[in-house]
């Protein structure tokens, strides 16, 4: 046996020698001059010079240019020139062939020692590593390579666990800390995968054994733990930010978050892709990334009041780290509330609304900060035409407390001053500012503390100021109590408020008021019971505290008498619980159960009316007091939840979703979007709180190694007790507003298409949403009916919408942004006609909302200029530069009509008429 290994040994010594000479003194020699070439074109030249065949991933080096001259160099020569100082190998085996790779070395014979000789690696083996010895390369941290290579155990090795056991922890970002929220971590065989939350926490349940853990998360390197898994146990990872080549894919079924997880209807949107849109004045917008999304609409340009499947912009459910915020909107609706610097991302519920959510028909926006570097000090900071920002973060404690803090502030009365005439005193500014701070108490409790204030301030080329704003506050807890189990609770503040005010004549001098106050509690548990179950339960409770308006005088020669709404009072509780239930890999469900309950509270003087008759001023019979926490009156009823999905192969699946959903509060408005002077209502025993349900499906498909992502939902909603408004309705202090306003039934119905591409060097999406909302009153008993008590479309029922989003990388420095809208414009009713009545010209209006003012289409451009990408540097620099309305189109935001001299003339009302040009500076450190 050992003579025949040796000779097979020296035969292919020999064979070596023999091939390697032959290579050496027939080496062909390579000329040429290249200038700015791609490494493809380069390679396809040396091929055809050299007769060597050359392998390599062409989307890994698409970025790569190349100057060189050379003449009569060997194949060997040019490429050590090629490649020297880029971190990129070489090899060339004895078939001259080719391979290039990055961070990884290819083999091209057997290692020395492979026949039992122990001496020095086989000379004839070519093997060019041309990293420079000294480079730091922060994408390379050996840590994280030494952690992938190194076995865990998890558990008691003598535990007596043989069947599932539960392997819980955080999923981290290496560099700064932050959780990593939506990150897959999985196992292949079984197949057994879980996601982690919001808090980058994660627990799975495997079988007893050794395992791969592997965790993947768009934005980050994928990364694996070897486990052997003897019973309950922690494991928390660190993984990396990934820089990906322009044209790299990452093919990973788990990445295909749309096709296998329950929901529907959601929509999940991180930072780094709204800031690739272009908006209004190129401060990235919350909102406006979320309006390009389908079944999501507004009425009109600057406008944060969203639309979301036929409901009302007082149907969505707000939410900014738990908090309620009631007007998320700055400067007249043209910036969002949310400062993007400190936003992380951005989850849109429309439908399979999960149970722990409440109060809101429509939709749940709930939007998520980041929690600060917990490494180092690092901060950005940001300035444009209108606004600056800037933030700052890092740890109170390594590794343990960190904090972030955010401002914005803005100096845009040089705008107005370029109006016309008629605003060149107007005043305008806001500022809003972020606190979060989080500190791990021990392995198994955390508390997080946020804060948010924001202020609006403007006048019109008046002396009536306006001035609303923000306060929340709120603290959570997070314990642990086992891997299977942990549980959340919340304790926060509220606020918002408005006013109104004019000072210029003493003598009427005045100032309205309204403001909002809630208190809340909230606890929330989540059981992993199996691989298969997994349980969330809780209990949620609002105290609400209204003044809905009060209009006093100010200062001592004032003489406005002075008039108050009386108080309004409620407690909203509800308790919830849901379990998601895997059959098999590809058959899941969801079924939730949420009971809510309302009592509307005194003090209150109660307004009553004859029975059986509209609630009219003539029909008033008095009213009843009630004292101080006196119960008027109880709401309650279920809501059910239920959700499935089947996956008809890796790349496709349909769902269905059916959602019940009870709404205590009401917007009191006379415009159709949101604003600063709207009154929020509480139900009593006057006004019935709104109820509506929804049924949907969906199908969902990818393409290409699942980087394309498509999808077709429908949907019909019935909406009961929603409030629309008497002819010539008086909202605010009214005493008696149940007497302006009916309730009405509606239906809303709709599709809803996405296709969206979010890798390579063009991405983006193209969303198109048909939809309609009609609204219908015949109560006999709630007064005159309402266009002959026949369905009438909503004043926020559009029936076209279409987005398209286009993002293009020239390179990882320079891109640009394309956004395309259109939509069908949105109902208004029209005077058609003049008549004289009891002496004087009357005007003669149309059926409500039977006309439409013109379509709108906008395009937007902008041009992402990033500084250089060295990593040791202090600074890191970026511009954005573009066009916002880059046609110049008058879109009409609403046509009104005004009697001048006895003619009725009528008017067209455009926000942005011209192009916008923008530019703005931002720098991280």
């Amino acid at each position: 046996m050992k003579l025949c290994r040796f000779l097979y040994f020296a035969f292919a010594l020999l064979l070596f020698s023999l091939t390697g000479q032959a290579q050496t003194s027939n080496a062909p020699l390579i000329s040429g001059h290249f200038t700015q070439v791609k490494l493809a074109q380069l390679l396809e030249q040396l091929e055809k010079q050299s007769g060597y065949r050359f392998y390599y991933d062409t989307l890994q080096f698409d970025s790569l240019k190349i100057d060189l001259e050379v003449k009569d160099q060997t194949l060997q020569a040019v490429l050590e020139k090629v490649f020297k100082n880029t971190g990129i190998n070489y090899a060339i085996d004895q078939q001259k062939n080719v391979f290039i790779s990055k961070g990884v070395v290819v083999q091209t014979a057997l290692p020395g020692g492979y026949f039992g000789n122990t001496g020095e690696k086989r000379k004839d083996t070519l093997i060019v590593n041309t990293e420079v010895e000294d480079r730091k390369d922060e994408t390379v941290n050996p840590n994280i390579a030494l952690l992938e290579n190194k076995l865990f155990t998890i558990g008691e090795v003598n535990s007596a666990n043989t069947g599932g056991i539960t392997v819980a922890g955080y999923v981290r970002d290496a560099k700064t800390g932050e959780p990593v929220i939506g990150a897959s971590v999985y196992i292949e065989n079984p197949r057994i995968g879980v996601f982690t939350d919001q808090y980058g926490y994660y627990s799975i349940n495997l079988p007893k054994g050794r395992h791969t853990l592997l965790v993947q998360s768009i934005g980050m390197r994928d990364t694996k733990r070897l486990l052997l898994v003897q019973g309950d146990g922690k494991l928390n990872i660190e993984t990396q930010s990934e820089v990906l080549a322009l044209k790299r894919v990452i093919v990973s079924a788990e990445k295909a978050s749309n096709i296998k997880s329950l929901q529907m209807g959601v929509q999940r949107i991180d930072i780094k892709t709204i800031k690739q849109v272009p908006v209004a004045f190129g401060e990235a917008d919350v909102l406006k990334v979320v309006l390009t999304m389908p079944g999501v609409k507004s009425v009109g340009e600057a406008s944060t009041g969203l639309n979301v499947r036929g409901g009302s912009a007082d149907q969505n459910l707000i939410l900014f780290n738990d908090a309620t915020i009631y007007n998320p909107s700055h400067f007249f609706g043209m910036f969002s509330a949310f400062n993007p610097e400190v936003v992380k991302d951005v989850e849109l519920y429309k439908s399979s609304i999960p149970a722990k959510y409440g109060g809101r028909l429509s939709s749940v926006l709930d939007i998520n900060s980041r929690e600060g570097n917990k490494k180092n000090i690092s901060g950005s900071a940001g300035v444009g035409l209108l606004t600056s920002r800037i933030n700052v973060e890092g740890p109170l404690i390594k590794d343990r407390s960190s904090f972030i803090i955010g401002a914005r502030t803005t100096y845009a009365n040089w705008l107005l001053n370029l109006l016309p005439d008629q605003y060149k005193n107007s005043k305008a500014g806001f500022y809003d500012i972020n606190l979060n701070i989080n500190h791990q108490i021990n392995k198994k409790n955390t508390l997080y503390l946020t804060g948010y204030l924001s202020n609006d301030r403007f006048n019109l080329n008046s002396d009536t100021a306006y001035n609303y704003g923000n306060k929340n506050i709120s603290v959570k807890w997070k314990h642990i109590f086992n891997n299977r189990m942990y549980a959340l609770a919340t304790v926060g503040y509220d606020h918002y408020q408005y006013s109104i005010s004019s000072e210029k004549n003493p003598v009427n001098a005045y100032k309205l008021g309204f403001d909002i106050n809630q208190a809340y509690f909230k606890t929330h548990f989540n059981y992993n019971i199996n691989s298969k179950h997994t349980m969330e339960f809780g209990v949620n409770s609002i105290f609400y505290k209204l003044h809905p308006g009060s209009y006093g005088p100010t200062g001592k020669e004032s003489i406005v008498v002075k008039e108050t709404m009386q108080a309004e009072q409620a407690l909203e509780t509800a308790l919830y619980i849901s379990d998601k239930y895997t059959v098999t890999p590809d058959l899941s469900f969801e079924g939730g159960l949420r009971y809510s309950m309302y009592n509307f509270f005194g003090p209150y003087n109660l307004n009553n009316y004859a029975p059986g008759l509209p609630k009219t001023e003539d029909n008033l019979l008095g009213t009843t007091p009630y004292e101080k926490g006196k119960i008027l009156n109880t709401y309650s009823g279920p809501e059910i939840r239920l959700s499935g999905r089947f996956a008809l192969s890796t790349t496709a699946s349909i769902k269905a979703g059916y959602n019940t959903q009870r709404q205590y509060i009401h917007l009191l408005s006379n415009t159709a979007a949101m604003a600063p002077t709207d009154i929020w209502k509480l139900s009593d025993p006057n006004i019935k709180p709104q109820y509506g349900d929804q049924i949907s499906l969906g199908f969902y498909k990818n393409f290409k190694s699942n980087t394309i992502e498509t999808s077709v939902e429908v949907y019909y909603k019935r909406i009961k007790d929603y409030l629309d408004y008497k002819s010539g309705a008086v909202l605010i202090l009214n005493q008696h507003i149940e007497t302006d306003v009916v309730n009405t039934q509606g239906k809303a119905y709709g599709v809803e298409l996405l296709i969206k591409k979010l890798t390579g060097k063009f991405n983006g999406w193209i969303s198109y949403t048909y939809s309609r909302t009609q609204l219908k009153m015949d109560d006999p008993t709630a007064g005159d009916f309402i266009n002959q008590g026949k369905y009438y479309p909503a004043n926020y029922d559009k029936p076209n919408d279409f987005t398209f989003i286009g993002n293009y990388k020239f390179s990882h420095r320079f891109s640009v942004s394309l956004n395309t809208n259109y939509s069908t414009g949105r109902p208004i009713t029209l005077p058609i006609g003049r008549f004289y009545y009891a002496g004087a010209e009357r005007t003669l209006y149309a059926d409500r909302n039977a006309y439409r003012i013109p379509d709108y289409f906008r395009t937007d451009f902008s041009m992402n200029i990033e500084g250089n990408h060295k990593i040791h540097q202090k600074t890191h620099n970026s511009f954005s530069i573009g066009v916002y309305n880059l046609l110049g189109r008058k879109n009409p935001y609403s046509v009104y009509y005004v009697s001048e001299n006895g003619v009725v003339n009528g008017y067209k009302l455009s926000i942005f008429g011209s192009p916008i040009p923008y530019i703005n500076f931002n720098i991280r450190f």
